[in-house]
């Protein structure tokens, strides 16, 4: 399945978001609760809540932080 090039930023955001709060998630809830009975229970609920908010943080901040990453990073010699 492909999809035209206008929708490149929103499949960024979207895979990039899932692959970031999936992980984030998933760490951040075996370190404070451990392996314990309920453990995907409580990842499921870490990741539904911060997937929306990383989703739109994404989907905002990554044109801005291109150029900063493209302002800060040395342009080889021609």
């Amino acid at each position: 399945m492909f999809f035209p090039p206008r929708y490149a930023r929103w499949i960024f955001a979207v895979l990039m978001s899932i692959y970031m709060v999936t992980l984030m998630t998933l760490v951040i809830t075996w370190a404070n609760t451990g392996l314990a009975e309920g453990f995907l229970g409580r990842w499921w609920r870490a990741f539904y809540i911060a997937w929306p908010v990383a989703f739109v943080l994404i989907l905002i901040g990554a044109p801005q932080l291109q150029k900063i990453t493209a302002k800060l990073v040395k342009k080889p010699e021609q």
